[in-house]
C-alpha cells in the first residue's frame, strides 16, 4: 500500500516541516570520544587530555571540573615534543591551560569568550616561555594546543607536531602549523632578520647536510616554548586557527613529528577507518613505528567530536575525501532533501573563523574587538600584571594617538613583557648592531 505524507497546504510534507522545526532548536553539544598512545624513545613527549575543563579560573581548575555544567566547560587536548631534555614540555604541560584562561576577562557570552580565545592563547604561549626562562633550563618544547568549546575547535601550534581534522564527509583540513625552517621560507626570513643564521651543517668546508638550522643552537625550528640558548628569535607566539564544525562532527589527529616522519596524513587517517579514538591512536603509532622504526618519541592523540548519543566514529562517504588547506564557507543555511532525510545534520561544511600565524605580537594582540569586553584594560596583555593607568607601555609602540582606531591607546605591556617583545622582533640585535659600529666604540 502506497502511503503519501500529510500536507500543510503549502505542499511541503509534515515531517519535512517537523524536522525543520528540530532543527532551528538549540544545537546541542557534541560528545566527545578520544584516546592516545606513544612509544617511547627519549621519554621527552607528553599530552594534555581532559574532557571536560572549566572555561573560567574562578569555576576551579581540576581538570575534571565536577562542578561546571557543560555549557561551561571547555575540552583541552595538547602534546608537547620536548627536545634537549623534557624540562619544557613539562612546565607547559603544567602552566599554559592556566596563563591563557587568565587572559580572558571574566564575564564573557559565549561568542565574546570564543572572539577572545586566540588573543589569549597568543599572551599564555608567550607569558609560559617568559616564565620558563627564569628556570635557566636549556631545553625546548614543540607545542599543539587544542580547545574544544561546543563545535568550535581552536589550535595553536608551535613547531612540528601537527593536527589535522577530517569531517564526518571526510575532507581532511591542517589545522596547524609546520615551523620547521625546511618547510617555511617566511620563518627563515624572519629569523635572519632578528639576527639568527640558518643553515645546514657544514663538514671541512663541503655541502652542507642535513636539515636547515638556526644558529646558534643548531635548532630545527623557528618557533618552540623554551630554547634560551638559541636565541629570543626563535619565538613562542603561535599560529592560531579557529573552525566550526557542522553537528554531523569530525575526528582529529594530534600527533608529534615522531608520527609525521612516517606516515603522510592521509595514510594515518586510512589506518583509523572504522575504529574507535583509542584503537586509532594506537593503531596510528603501530604503523608509524613499523615504517620507520622506533627513531624519535612517537605519540598520538585522537578525538572525536561526535554527534550527542552518536558512540561511534563519523561515517565517511566514499569518494568524498581530499586534503585541502583552505576553508569553505557555509553558502547557505538551506539543507538538501537528502540532508532532512538523515536528520537534522547540518551540510557538512567546516567554517573558518580565524586564522593568523604573524610572530609579530603587536599584531598578534592588537585585535579590533570591543576594548572593554576582551582586555583587561589596564593590565599586561602578557603577565596580566596590574598597572596603573599611564604606567604601561602600548603595543602600538609611538603610533600618535589620533592614527589609532581606539583611542584607548591599548593594550599595554608591562616592561618586562616590553622588552621580551622586543627581543622577539629584533629590535635589540638591531640596536646592539647599531652600537657596534658607533666611532669609538
Amino acid at each position: 500500500m502506497e502511503v503519501h505524507a500529510d500536507l500543510d497546504g503549502s505542499g511541503v510534507p509534515l515531517a519535512v516541516l517537523l524536522k525543520r522545526e528540530l532543527c532551528n532548536q538549540k544545537v546541542e553539544r557534541p560528545d566527545i570520544l578520544f584516546g592516545e598512545a606513544s612509544k617511547s624513545k627519549k621519554g621527552e613527549d607528553f599530552t594534555l587530555v581532559m574532557a571536560q575543563h572549566p572555561r573560567s579560573l574562578g569555576e576551579g581548575t581540576s581538570g575534571g571540573g565536577e562542578n561546571a555544567g557543560d555549557d561551561d566547560t571547555i575540552s583541552v587536548f595538547a602534546i608537547f615534543d620536548g627536545h634537549n631534555g623534557s624540562a619544557a614540555a613539562i612546565y607547559t604541560r603544567e602552566n599554559l591551560i592556566h596563563n591563557v584562561l587568565a587572559a580572558i576577562p571574566p564575564n564573557l557570552t559565549s561568542e565574546e569568550w570564543t572572539a577572545a580565545l586566540p588573543r589569549a592563547l597568543v599572551a599564555g604561549f608567550v607569558k609560559t616561555d617568559k616564565d620558563f626562562q627564569t628556570k635557566a633550563a636549556r631545553s625546548g618544547t614543540t607545542v599543539t594546543f587544542v580547545i574544544i568549546d561546543g563545535w568550535v575547535v581552536t589550535v595553536a601550534s608551535v613547531g612540528d607536531s601537527r593536527c589535522i581534522l577530517e569531517s564526518a564527509e571526510g575532507t581532511v583540513y591542517f589545522l596547524s602549523a609546520d615551523h620547521r625552517l625546511d618547510a617555511n621560507e617566511e620563518e627563515v626570513e624572519r629569523v635572519t632578520a632578528s639576527g639568527g643564521e640558518v643553515g645546514r651543517i657544514n663538514i671541512a668546508g663541503g655541502a652542507g647536510i642535513g636539515p636547515l638550522r638556526c644558529w646558534p643552537g643548531g635548532l630545527c625550528l623557528s618557533r618552540s616554548i623554551g630554547d634560551i640558548d638559541v636565541g629570543e628569535f626563535i619565538v613562542p607566539v603561535p599560529h592560531v586557527k579557529q573552525v566550526k564544525l557542522s553537528n554531523a562532527g569530525g575526528r582529529l589527529v594530534i600527533a608529534s613529528d615522531g608520527v609525521w616522519d612516517a606516515l603522510r596524513f592521509q595514510e594515518a587517517l586510512n589506518y583509523t577507518r572504522g575504529l574507535p579514538a583509542e584503537a586509532a591512536a594506537n593503531r596510528i603509532v603501530k604503523e608509524a613505528v613499523a615504517s620507520k622504526g622506533l627513531r624519535d618519541d612517537t605519540t598520538c592523540v585522537v578525538v572525536d567530536i561526535l554527534p550527542p548519543e552518536k558512540l561511534s566514529p563519523p561515517l565517511k562517504r566514499p569518494g568524498k575525501g581530499g586534503i585541502i588547506a583552505l576553508f569553505r564557507r557555509r553558502p547557505s543555511d538551506e539543507m538538501s532533501e537528502d540532508q532532512m532525510d538523515r536528520g537534522c545534520l547540518e551540510p557538512d561544511v567546516v567554517e573558518e573563523i580565524y586564522e593568523e600565524g604573524s610572530a609579530m605580537l603587536a599584531r598578534r594582540l592588537n585585535i579590533n574587538y570591543p576594548a572593554g569586553n576582551m582586555f583587561k584594560l589596564h593590565d599586561c596583555a602578557v603577565c596580566q600584571l596590574e598597572m596603573k593607568p599611564g604606567e604601561g607601555i602600548s603595543v602600538h609602540g609611538n603610533m600618535p594617538k589620533h592614527s589609532r582606531v581606539d583611542p584607548w591607546g591599548g593594550p599595554f605591556l608591562c616592561s618586562s613583557c616590553q622588552v621580551k617583545k622586543e627581543a622577539m622582533e629584533g629590535k635589540l640585535h638591531s640596536r646592539n648592531a647599531q652600537s657596534a659600529v658607533q666611532p669609538g666604540a
